[in-house]
């Protein structure tokens, strides 16, 4: 009587280590997620897109040059990554409604992570800026990824589990001698994502900001010696990050 009550005790503690392996490999799969990378064919975007497809995640991107996006996906597909894209600007307001029906449309209604990456940065004293400069800057950086996150949301809500993460800037949070204007829409970014996810909490949807410092892609390449300079030696590891690097975190 005794061995069968031991056996039996062994089968539902066996049973239960296996039920709770399940759960903890289900918690932490994205097989099967739906996702949207804007900016995804260069820099940090496109490591993020490569990121989330490796895990199983069926990935839209999109990018304004459309022989850069045709490549990427030609060259995602010779690997076997479940991956779409479309041309979009994500500047233009009525570009980025057409971009989230598309997105509707292919992932059935149901997104499961969006990522706001799209960024771009004009480097100058804060006197040389132009009403245009501001425009770019603003409608770029901070508006899509306003706007993309309500057009998003109902998307989001849907799944039970949504997420938005928005790629930010250690500019939006430290102090710099140049670009006000971009370091001041990813103080707004960094904001937002703080709003959204105390409102939108109740709808089961998180948001976060990841704020990377200087990273190798062509954005830092524009940037003037003196400064990257001076950034990297404020680095421990003494260089400028990697877009993998930013990926993983994400």
């Amino acid at each position: 009587l005794n061995n069968h009550y031991n056996y039996s005790r062994n089968i539902i503690h066996f049973n239960l280590r296996e039920m709770a392996g399940e759960e903890q490999r289900r918690r932490w799969s994205l097989q099967g997620k739906t996702a949207l990378v804007t900016g995804g064919t260069k820099g940090i975007g496109h490591a993020i897109v490569e990121e989330l497809a490796g895990f199983g995640v069926r990935v839209h991107t999109c990018a304004r040059d459309e022989s850069q996006l045709n490549e990427c996906l030609t060259e995602w597909k010779k690997k076997g990554f479940q991956l779409t894209g479309s041309v979009c600007d994500a500047s233009s307001w009525t570009e980025r409604e057409k971009l989230m029906q598309t997105v509707s449309s292919l992932f059935d209604a149901k997104l499961s992570i969006l990522i706001n990456n799209v960024g771009a940065i004009r480097s100058k004293p804060t006197i040389e800026h132009t009403a245009e400069d501001f425009s770019f800057h603003i409608s770029t950086n901070l508006e899509s990824a306003y706007h993309f996150s309500q057009l998003a949301h109902p998307m989001l809500k849907a799944t039970g589990c949504g997420n938005i993460v928005f790629i930010s800037s250690v500019a939006g949070v430290l102090s710099f001698s140049v670009s006000s204007i971009y370091c001041a829409t990813k103080g707004a970014m960094n904001q937002l994502a703080r709003n959204l996810a105390c409102e939108w909490a109740i709808d089961n949807i998180r948001a976060n900001a990841v704020a990377p410092g200087l990273i190798a892609t062509l954005a830092e390449a524009a940037l003037d010696d003196g400064f990257k300079n001076g950034m990297i030696s404020r680095k421990p590891l003494g260089r400028s990050g990697k877009p993998e690097e930013v990926a993983s975190l994400v």
